[in-house]
């Protein structure tokens, strides 16, 4: 029974996220159709890969006509990140045996920091917040994909305007120390002059391990400096 409480607490700590989640999926569905893959190619993407940002980059390269190997080769940089999401839960959670392998499996950024932020540490509340996202995701890119057939053009809708605003909602209730804003804006201001200037899934990899390492460095041995925002907020005020 106590399994079943945490994994029914991680699914419903990942419902508010279920709104900027949702528009991805269908976006996702939309420019893989557009792209030329069939309804079967375009929701097999999101049941095997289940990573939207991989996902959606993947399409567009298949649309340009890549070869295989750098799709591959882009969609690994991608997701390599999750690497060190993994080491870090390894660290806080007991996972063994096939819970180490399906814990990896239906990992993503959202659970990540759901799982984070909530300081719960056992595998039901984790896997509970990552079928959540699983299901929402698959429901929405299965949604667009039926849909998208019937839009005759994806990039006057303005599309590309979904994909950062979901990912600010994601970002914003992770928020909440002085060092987390300033990592994450620090962070997001070296992702948008390398995206110029670095292909593929670069830029967010080579942020991501900058990021990681700022935070590191402002937060070691000093945790009187992550200072809650609210609680500065109440001091202004």
């Amino acid at each position: 029974m106590a399994g079943l409480e945490g994994f029914r607490r991680g699914f419903v700590a990942m419902a508010p996220l279920w709104l900027g989640v949702v528009p991805f999926g269908v976006v996702y569905a939309v420019l893989a159709r557009e792209a030329g893959l069939s309804l079967l190619e375009t929701q097999s993407l999101s049941v095997l890969v289940f990573a939207g940002s991989a996902q959606v980059s993947a399409v567009g390269l298949f649309g340009a006509g890549a070869a295989a190997a750098e799709i591959v080769f882009t969609t690994f940089l991608l997701n390599v990140r999750h690497v060190l999401y993994g080491l870090s839960l390894g660290r806080r959670i007991p996972l063994r045996g096939w819970r180490r392998p399906t814990a990896a499996y239906f990992l993503t950024d959202e659970a990540f920091g759901v799982t984070v932020v909530s300081h719960e540490r056992t595998f039901p509340f984790l896997l509970g917040a990552e079928l959540s996202l699983f299901l929402v995701w698959n429901l929405s890119t299965l949604g667009g994909a039926v849909a998208g057939a019937a839009i005759a053009d994806p990039g006057a809708l303005g599309i590309d305007l979904v994909f950062p605003l979901a990912f600010l909602a994601l970002l914003v209730p992770l928020v909440r120390t002085r060092v987390e804003l300033g990592v994450a804006v620090a962070s997001g201001a070296l992702a948008y002059a390398l995206a110029e200037r670095l292909p593929g899934g670069l830029p967010i990899l080579v942020t991501g391990v900058a990021g990681s390492l700022l935070g590191a460095a402002l937060t070691r041995g000093r945790p009187g400096d992550a200072v809650r925002l609210d609680d500065a907020a109440r001091e202004v005020a």
